[in-house]
């Protein structure tokens, strides 16, 4: 994975965390998903009952403190230091969850998760799995994807924190591993990264198979070229389409339709850079070798062909700021974390029902 627009960062934002205030759901709990101090009962998988109480366990035996609260923290911590171990295990719990709950889909979770060791090699498999055909079998690529895994170390904590910010941003995300086997926007961002990996090695014809298959199969296109990077939130991400020379920060927010694209006229650098917490609103093309700067917001249905200034919002077709372009209105929350498609349309339309 190529580097990010905050190249020496694990966690996300670390330069935006003190200009904004953290929404209001970082100060809950973070995992809600079936808390309890109690520990985690023996799971049986092939109970009949249907009513079986959900496994229990204690999330504070399981994240370090940075993974708990990573916008709110300010102390980084080592750039060797990798977050998977503790969020597979998470994943683990969840699917014995799963499982207690619904004996149905023990085969489903036991194959996909419960029998990998790390989340490295279950998403290697799960991401074969899905862009597999006749012609590509999933050993192959299975081969392929844990090599890459396991070669790159930027690769797997770039997932863990796409993990945290669908779980985090999203409300209809669940479980972690609810996103991990199921949200074709993460999946296909995975599939991206090691992509790009073989891009920049110069194996590019792969790489751009790896393009094709996940186009095909998630309808999410991205190019392998393309420099993406961490706590990065595809919402349903159908449509989406990130050309060659596009560049995405940390902790960006993308909902379906999104196009950042070229103008069809320029070659080269040509395609848009999203700074660092920027949310993109459905429907939204971003076109050109433009910069939307760092906590800046772009209304459903824009179309951006200019530079839109950071902690700003954009939104129409050509998109204007709201508040004007001498004194643009400044958020004082990151976008992509309230993901607010909304509020800015009382200050920018009489528009009524």
């Amino acid at each position: 994975m190529s580097p990010s627009l905050s190249t020496n960062s694990l966690l996300p934002i670390p330069s935006m965390s003190t200009n904004f205030a953290a929404p209001p759901s970082l100060l809950q709990h973070p995992f809600p998903f079936l808390h309890s101090p109690s520990p985690m009962p023996p799971t049986c998988l092939h109970s009949s009952t249907t009513q079986t109480p959900s496994p229990k366990f204690d999330d504070d035996l399981l994240f370090p403190d940075y993974l708990k609260f990573p916008h709110l923290t300010s102390t980084l911590p080592d750039v060797d230091t990798n977050p998977a171990p503790d969020l597979w295990l998470r994943i683990e719990d969840e699917a014995r969850a799963i499982i207690a709950q619904e004996p149905i889909l023990s085969n489903y979770y036991s194959t996909l998760i419960l029998s990998h060791d790390s989340m490295a090699s279950a998403l290697a498999n799960h991401i074969s799995i899905k862009l597999s055909d006749p012609t590509l079998p999933v050993a192959t690529l299975y081969d392929l994807f844990s090599g890459v895994l396991r070669d790159d170390h930027d690769i797997l904590p770039a997932v863990c924190y796409d993990l945290l910010a669908v779980k985090e941003r999203d409300p209809a995300c669940i479980a972690y591993v609810h996103c991990f086997l199921n949200f074709k926007g993460f999946l296909a961002c995975q599939a991206h990264r090691v992509a790009h990996n073989l891009w920049m090695k110069g194996r590019k014809i792969l790489a751009l198979l790896i393009q094709s298959r996940v186009s095909e199969v998630f309808a999410v296109d991205i190019h392998p070229g393309a420099r993406i990077g961490r706590g990065i939130l595809l919402d349903h991400a159908t449509g989406v389409v990130i050309g060659e020379t596009a560049v995405i920060g940390d902790d960006v927010s993308i909902l379906h339709n999104v196009t950042l694209g070229g103008t069809g006229k320029a070659c080269g650098d040509r395609h848009p850079k999203i700074g660092d917490g920027v949310l993109i609103g459905a429907g939204t093309c971003v076109l050109g070798n433009v910069r939307i700067e760092d906590g800046a917001k772009i209304g459903a249905g824009s179309v951006v062909l200019k530079r839109v200034p950071a902690r700003t919002t954009a939104v129409g077709n050509p998109a204007r700021l709201i508040g004007g372009k001498e004194n643009p209105i400044k958020m004082d929350k990151m976008p992509s974390f309230t993901m607010d498609q909304t509020s800015h349309i009382s200050d920018w339309s009489d528009y009524v029902i």
